[in-house]
Parts: structure tokens; sequence; C-alpha cells
């Protein structure tokens, strides 16, 4: 039947006639459709469907030959974002990891916590101002991402231990930006929330995010280039020039990528989705598809005759948490964006091929969840194993999902399960990053006054060492741990072993400091009264 025919069968029923639309989108046909309905509007202008799909096609095929990048917004606002990146990574704003007494240490520049929330300004002044929208949720949007980056360098020091201010610090350079990603999100999809809406701003983030690598390799090339010329004439670029570069370029990248790839005029499921780049990555994602399933056959192969990996190795854990993600990305970008963008035959090998990376991909995940959370019951937790616990079990759960939604995902309709499993998904990350943000400075941080009121060595020992403290005398035998500014005596060996601590955390103090420190209940409690240092 062609397009014409369907079109006149179809004139009186505006839910197929959608289903043919988008059937038509997904298969490149939409010139045949246009057509059809072009015809059968000139002979029946009196059919209201028709002529509300007259006008629908007319009106986007006007928007689609006036669209083209608004420079005149994007330009100054990634210049602008750029040249505010670059003056944050100046000394004076460097961030110091701050011990209670003593030596201070420098963590970085600002600009590596408050880069995520302030390119997300940009880029949604560029959406607000170019799609025309009311500036009033970007504003509140802008305004919380500002309030999360100002909680951040207001509560860091709270976590009390330099490793631990570090730990928060690095974590929140990639929260944060995942928090402004949501938020940029939540402007997009303000009157869109359904799955496929939610599931295309996805796809274009996907886009967004190849497209600034692609940038920034390019300038990378460009920044090692002039270096190298200069350095030929024996003249060495100033400090600033080269910060100028990197974090000037990296601001400038951002929001031309958002600027290139989106459409701010239209809602996420109207984007672009035929051409360009849009279609590399959809081609490229389904062909590493079985690449990838064929790399995890053969590692989960080779497990057992490597098993405890992981669970010594901390770089291999890491290596597994990245793979994994990758993994979540690869899901999303083979994933058609339309119904019908595949044949049903094609379409029925793609499914068994994401439902089967997601099954394997979930096996992994419980194998490298249960390395961290061996390590953790082995040593201590920190806020890096917390969010790598929190992050494993949110993937487990979203690939779980998204096999059960295909189990029970009716014929013909399978991309709604997938469009479901990442819309739940992506709620979950942004609730996560949040917790991350809010809650780590208090679940790891230390009681300022009590710990102040502690002698000077072992307020050093506190500032530049994580939970558990554990000191000595000199001169003495035995062992405390330092909680709540009390001294708790552990009155044996098999205690100490028992308790999962390791001789490499036990301190030596001065005597005197030691018996400065007030007692604490006896570990265990029913030991008896503590021997003094």
């Amino acid at each position: 039947m062609t397009y014409h025919e369907r079109v006149v069968a179809l004139a009186g029923d505006a839910e197929r006639m959608e289903e043919t639309y988008r059937a038509a989108l997904g298969a490149g046909e939409v010139g045949a459709f246009k057509e059809a309905v072009h015809d059968a509007h000139a002979q029946s202008p009196g059919n209201l469907l028709l002529a509300a799909w007259f006008y629908r096609l007319r009106d986007a095929a006007v928007k689609a030959k006036e669209y083209a990048v608004a420079w005149g917004w994007a330009l100054p606002l990634a210049v602008a974002n750029g040249l505010l990146l670059w003056w944050l990574t100046d000394d004076r704003f460097r961030i110091l990891m701050v011990a209670l007494r003593g030596s201070d240490r420098t963590f970085g520049p600002a600009a590596l916590v408050l880069a995520g929330p302030i390119a997300a300004l940009f880029v949604l002044a560029f959406i607000t101002a170019v799609g025309r929208r009311r500036w009033g949720l970007s504003v509140a949007v802008g305004a919380s991402l500002l309030a999360a980056a100002a909680y951040v360098l207001l509560t860091y020091r709270q976590t009390g231990s330099m490793p631990f201010q570090q730990q928060y610090l690095t974590l929140m350079a990639i929260h944060l930006p995942l928090l402004s990603w949501a938020g940029v999100g939540l402007v997009l999809m303000a009157r869109h929330r359904d799955p496929e809406n939610r599931f295309c701003f996805l796809i274009k983030s996907l886009e967004v995010f190849i497209l600034a690598g692609l940038f920034a390799i390019a300038g990378g090339l460009l920044t090692a280039i002039t270096a190298g010329l200069f350095r030929a004439l024996t003249i060495e670029l100033p400090e600033v020039v080269m910060r100028l570069f990197l974090a000037g370029g990296a601001g400038l990248i951002v929001v031309v990528a958002a600027a290139v790839i989106y459409n701010p005029a239209e809602a996420p499921a109207e984007q672009s989705f035929e051409e360009g780049l849009s279609k590399l990555i959809a081609l490229l994602m389904r062909v590493l598809l079985p690449l990838s399933l064929v790399v995890l056959a053969v590692y989960l192969a080779f497990i057992p005759f490597n098993f405890r990996a992981p669970f010594e190795n901390r770089d291999v854990l890491i290596i597994y948490n990245a793979m994994l993600f990758a993994v979540v990305a690869l899901l999303v970008g083979a994933t058609p964006v339309r119904r019908a963008a595949v044949s049903p035959g094609v379409g029925r090998w793609l499914r068994l091929g994401i439902c089967a990376v997601a099954a394997l991909a979930t096996v992994v995940s419980l194998y490298a969840l249960s390395a961290i959370v061996y390590r953790t019951a082995m040593d201590r937790l920190t806020p890096n194993r917390l969010a790598v616990i929190g992050w494993n079990v949110l993937n487990i759960g979203l690939l779980l999902l998204l096999l059960v939604l295909q189990v029970r995902a009716k014929e013909g309709r399978w991309q709604e399960g997938l469009y479901r499993a990442f819309r739940a998904g992506t709620v979950a990350y942004a609730v996560w990053a949040l917790l991350m943000i809010v809650a780590l400075p208090w679940l790891f941080g230390v009681n300022q006054g009590n710990v102040e009121a502690l002698p000077l060595p072992v307020q050093r020992i506190v500032s530049e060492q994580p939970p558990p403290i554990l000191l000595k005398c000199y001169d003495s035998p035995h062992i405390y741990l330092l909680e709540r500014g009390e001294k708790r005596w552990i009155d044996t060996i098999e205690t100490f072993t028992e308790r999962g601590y390791a001789w490499r955390d036990v301190k030596p103090v001065p005597c005197s400091d030691l018996k400065s420190i007030p007692d604490g209940v006896p570990i265990p409690p029913d030991a008896g009264s503590p021997p003094q240092p």
C-alpha cells in the first residue's frame, strides 16, 4: 500500500496517522509521507485531520529550513564561559584542603568544582534565549546549581581528614557536572516528561558529549602544535596562556557543542536523528554491540582463572566500573529513537543483542559490587567506596529493570520498554548525585570541637589520616582507638585483628599526649578498666 493510500484510509484515525508518520520518519521516507498528505489535503480540503497534518508538516519544513545555529547567542556565551573558567583557574582561586592545625595542601583550582554548574548556566541561557522559553525555570535551576557548588565549597572541610577532603572534592568534580546535566534536562523536558522525550534527551546528550570530545581532541592537537612551534623558537608560552588554551577552550567547547547539536526551539523527540552525527552514532553503537557481547563473554570465561584480581587490585576495580558505565552508554546509543527506525528482522536481532549485553553486564556488575563490598569490609568505608557501591547498585538495578521490561514487552513495543528503563535510570542517577553532594560531608565528618581539644600531634594525625585513628605510646604496648575525642583501649591483639584493624594504621605519639586524652569505653566494653599509656 502506497503512502497516499494509507493517508486516505487513515484520514479519520489520528492515532494511526501518527504511527504512520513515525514509521515514515524512522524509515527515512518523510518526503513520501508529506507528498501523500499534500495530495490528500488537496483532494479533501474539508477534512480537519488532513488539514492539521498539512499545516503541521508545512510549519515543520519551514522550521527545518530556517533553523541554523544561533551563533549570535552561541559564540558570546561560549567565549564568556571559557573566559570565566580560565579566570577561576588562577592561583587566587585554588582550593585548599585544610588541616586543623598544621600544613595545608592544595587540591586544585576552583574551576574543577565550579565548571559543571557554570557551563550549565551558559547552556541554559542559550536554550532559553534561542528557544524563546520563559526565564523563570532556567533562572531557578541555574541558581540551584550554583547553590550546590557553593555548598560543596563551604562544607568540604567538614569531612575532617585531608584524604577524605580530597576524595569528596574529587567526587564533586564528577557529580556536580552530572547534576548540572540533569538540571539542563529538567528545563528541556519541563513540558515533555514522557519516556520517549527523556530518551531522546539522552541521545542528544550522548551526541553533545561525543562532539565535545572531538572538539577537545582537535583543540588539544592545536594547543600541542602551538606550544611546539614556540618551543622550537626557544619561546616558552606563559602559564596564563596555557590555562587560556586548556580551561578557556574547554568552556568554549561545551557551549558550542550544545548549540550545534540541539535545536532549542523543538522538544527532544522533535530533534533531528536521521542524519549527520546522530545517524553515525546509532550505526557505530550497533556495530559495537556484538563486539561488546563477545568481549563480555570472553571476559566472564576468564574470571575463574583470575577471580581475586578486583578484590586485591584497586586499579582493576576502577577499570570494571568505568567499563560498566561505557556499557550503559552503548545500550542507550544502540536503542532506536523511532519505532520503525529498523526493520522488524533487524529489530529482533538488535533487541536480542541489547538483552544479551545487559545480562552479561549485570553479572560483571555483581562481581564488581562483591569486590568493592569485600574491600570495604576488610578495610573501612570511605567516600569513594560509598559512591562506587551506590553507582554499582544503580547500574545493576537499571540493567535488571531493562531485562524485566523486555520480558514483559509486547511484540513490536520493545523500544518502549527500553525508554522506560532509561527514564528510571536518569532519575535515579540525578537523585544519587544530589545525595552524594549533600550527605558525604556529614556521613564522614568530624566534630571539630572534639578534635581541637586534642594535643597538637594527635590533631595532625586526625587531619592527615582517615578513620580509624589508632594510637599507641612510644613506651607502651597498649593500642587505643580514637573516637569522639576519647581514647578507647583495645584489650588484646585478637580483638584488634577481629575488628579488621591494620598495623600500618597504628600511629605512635608521645605518652604525655596520649595520657591527656580522656578515656572512653574499652573495646570490648566488658574488658575492664583501661590501663594508662
